[in-house]
């Protein structure tokens, strides 16, 4: 796996990723997110690939999932992560409590690689979610 960033001379850079995607990375938030809010978005991708892929699995019938993270940062440089609260809200058709249960604590404890890293390195890291019964 590997990440390029280049800088554009300014207060931007341009990540290109491995697999050819470009992401503008903007510390003043005029063309890009901040650093770690992508942090944060890794996260939030890492662990929902994860749920509903072991919903999917579990033959639960999900139709969407949208995970919520708020963070808490340290007020001392560098302004690291202390606690972190992902909340999932799964949408589908007569999905289980427990199997959602079941995929977000999975996640967090065996599958989310970025999740583990961060808890690892001396992040809290929560979870809650709600279930959208859909039509």
């Amino acid at each position: 796996m590997s990440v390029s960033v280049n800088w554009d001379g300014d207060d931007r850079f341009k990540a290109t990723t491995g697999s050819g995607f470009d992401i503008t990375i903007d510390k003043d938030l005029q063309q890009g997110p901040r650093p770690m809010e992508l942090m944060l978005a890794g996260l939030g991708g890492c662990t929902s690939v994860d749920v509903v892929g072991i919903l999917r699995k579990a033959r639960q019938d999900v139709v969407n999932c949208v995970a919520d993270i708020q963070a808490e940062r340290s007020d001392e440089v560098p302004s690291v992560f202390t606690e972190i609260h992902v909340k999932f809200t799964v949408s589908g058709r007569k999905l289980k409590p427990a199997a959602v249960e079941r995929a977000v604590r999975l996640s967090a404890e065996q599958y989310c690689s970025a999740s583990l890293m961060l808890e690892r390195g001396g992040v809290k890291i929560s979870h809650s979610f709600d279930i959208i019964e859909v039509e």
